[in-house]
């Protein structure tokens, strides 16, 4: 693997040179190679982040499926602004993106819902995502509740559960370096074009 990261090996496409760089890490032996940080914030700028997994990315934005009411769900709907990071150890990668958040289609929200385990169905429907409870008996009797309900039928998408989508405005590509001077490569969206800049590290 090419160690030097470099604003004119790069590809002009920030959505493909993150292609390559993803597949090379899906074909590595690592647990969730779709892992990555998403931080959010409220409308007065209490930021938060956790871990989430991307579903799916094309040239349009980056997929990933949560509980709307849960706190980046409301997060999000103050604020559409956010920011991603993938942080890949191994071959020293990281790769960041800011951009806007919008919601994907029921339609297609239905679709992923529907490939999901029907255990993980049970589980969206059972978990009221970022609120407070008694305990996990009280979670477990809820997923029972809806077990039951939905034996021997087909599971709904719940209402208050679906996919967003992170349009990108700005990424950055980052390459470990000796004595820590890093390769950082960052992408600007210019009206309809990409500005591709080196950042000192």
């Amino acid at each position: 693997m090419n160690k030097h990261l470099s604003e004119k090996s790069v590809n002009r496409d920030p959505f493909l040179q993150f292609g390559k760089w993803y597949s090379e890490r899906e074909s590595e032996d690592v647990v969730y190679p779709n892992a990555f940080s998403l931080a959010t914030a409220s409308r007065n700028g209490d930021v938060s982040v956790r871990t989430v997994l991307l579903k799916d990315f094309t040239n349009a934005g980056f997929v990933f499926f949560t509980n709307y009411l849960g706190r980046k769900g409301w997060q999000i709907a103050q604020n559409n602004k956010a920011a991603m990071l993938f942080y890949w150890p191994e071959p020293g990668r990281q790769i960041r993106i800011e951009g806007i958040v919008e919601k994907i289609s029921a339609a297609e929200s239905g679709v992923y819902f529907s490939s999901r385990p029907r255990e993980s169905r049970i589980g969206a429907w059972a978990s009221e995502q970022s609120s407070v409870i008694p305990g996990k008996d009280y979670l477990i009797s809820r997923f029972d509740e809806f077990d039951e309900k939905f034996k021997g039928k087909k599971i709904p998408l719940p209402p208050s559960w679906g996919g967003y989508m992170v349009i990108p405005t700005w990424f950055e590509f980052w390459q470990e370096g000796k004595y820590r001077l890093h390769d950082r490569i960052a992408y600007t969206l210019s009206e309809k074009s990409w500005i591709i800049r080196r950042l000192a590290p």
